[in-house]
């Protein structure tokens, strides 16, 4: 189905800045008032590199990190492609019906908080178009969704399984998509979701536009480019090293009894800090010792309700909340800005992970800093993936009493202080 992909190499500045404005890159004005509103008024490089292509009506496959814009990237193009779908010869906008729903344009993407925090900028964007967008995923009332559903809606983001759930029972059908984005791609296949992904590009019958975006672009995801994409553009923001380079990392060998702490010590001297366990009994187990500490915290992971979830989140994302304790499956497709510290509580399981929990700080050109928080037995597993990675710092042994934890964004430690 795919014919050899074009390849557009695409340079990229240090900065997340660009001197492109969106009327500039074809954007319609009601949108463009809508972002200016927000105080949005520059694209960011991958909206710069994708928005045109996308607006043309190519196949576009966007690679970068989470916290690039991709959300805008793909958004602002589906919305006007699909607005111009629907307004007929004067100018009067079509509706769509319910029962069962038929959108012209789907989002599918990997988490519920993902969905919900593209939901909430694609909507308000919709309205100015006229656009009604619904969001559906797992952990929510379907019975609720499915009223929404029923009144109809021209763009759905869906988490896969929801999706699936909601054609099953008649309620949704996909093949009159116009436009359909696939969002953290990469994600979607390392948890499994790429047989329900297919399920839905099997369905869509009509021709259509699809715009991928993942942060890489080989195994699952290069197959599914392949076999379900037509003579994609490709664009690329080569961001990995710059941002590593934008934060300060600290690899701390502490003792198990002082570990809460030093981690508390820690995110003291920050506005909002994120720490991640590895299970979901040692987050809660972390809040709870947290809070002890005068220290607002909440966690997220996949047993707790999703009106709870929802609601750590909007109080993190506000600011009422200090510390946001994650799993990672919790996390995956967090875009959360603003994020001062990343504190890996419990050592990630290899590089990649390390690479993705970090990204939560240094997001939109902003510096941060990340803290390991290593055992006696983790120190060596540490060393082994700063090699992987093209890293050689310290592994330095520390105490919560120890002054450099209110300042790590300055302290430099030399490798003659560290434990290996």
């Amino acid at each position: 189905m795919s014919d050899t992909p074009s390849v557009i190499e695409d340079a990229q500045s240090d900065t997340y800045e660009t001197e492109h404005t969106f009327a500039g890159l074809g954007v319609h004005a009601a949108l463009v008032a809508c972002l200016l509103e927000q105080g949005i008024t520059t694209a960011f490089p991958i909206q710069a590199m994708t928005i045109t292509d996308a607006l043309a009506g190519r196949d576009v496959c966007g690679k970068a990190k989470t916290g690039s814009g991709k959300t805008l990237g793909f958004g602002l193009p589906m919305l006007q492609r699909i607005a111009e779908q629907l307004t007929d010869a004067a100018g009067k906008r079509v509706l769509l019906p319910g029962s069962p729903a038929r959108p012209r344009g789907l989002v599918l993407l990997p988490t519920r908080e993902l969905a919900i925090q593209v939901y909430d900028v694609l909507s308000k964007l919709g309205k100015a178009l006229d656009l009604r967008v619904v969001a559906v995923y797992g952990g929510a009332d379907i019975e609720k969704q499915i009223k929404q559903l029923q009144k109809g809606c021209e763009l759905i983001i869906a988490t896969p399984g929801r999706l699936i759930d909601l054609g099953d029972r008649g309620e949704l059908v996909v093949d009159q998509l116009d436009v359909l984005v696939l969002d953290e791609a990469d994600r979607m296949a390392d948890m499994g979701f790429m047989p329900q992904v297919e399920w839905v590009l099997r369905r869509l019958t009509n021709p259509h536009q699809t715009l991928l975006f993942s942060a890489t672009l080989d195994g699952a995801v290069d197959r599914l480019v392949s076999r379900y994409l037509t003579n994609p553009v490709f664009h690329e923001v080569k961001s990995d090293s710059q941002t590593v380079l934008r934060m300060v990392h600290h690899f701390l060998n502490i003792h198990q009894m002082d570990k809460d702490k030093v981690a508390a010590t820690i995110v003291r001297n920050y506005d909002k800090g994120i720490m991640f366990c590895r299970t979901k009994r040692g987050a809660d187990k972390l809040v709870e010792n947290l809070n002890k500490m005068n220290i607002s915290a909440a966690a997220i992971h996949g047993d707790l309700r999703q009106q709870q979830r929802e609601r750590a989140l909007k109080d993190f994302t506000s600011g009422e909340l200090h510390v946001l304790v994650a799993t990672d499956v919790a996390a995956r497709g967090l875009h959360i800005d603003g994020v001062d510290v990343v504190v890996h509580f419990d050592p990630p399981e290899d590089e990649k992970a390390y690479l993705h929990r970090s990204g939560r700080t240094a997001r939109a050109g902003r510096e941060g800093v990340v803290v390991s928080l290593l055992l006696w037995n983790q120190v060596v597993e540490a060393e082994v993936f700063q090699r992987r990675l093209g890293m050689k710092l310290p592994i330095v042994e520390v105490f919560s009493n120890n002054p450099h934890l209110n300042d790590l964004a300055n302290w430099e430690p030399d490798m003659s202080e560290s434990v290996l």
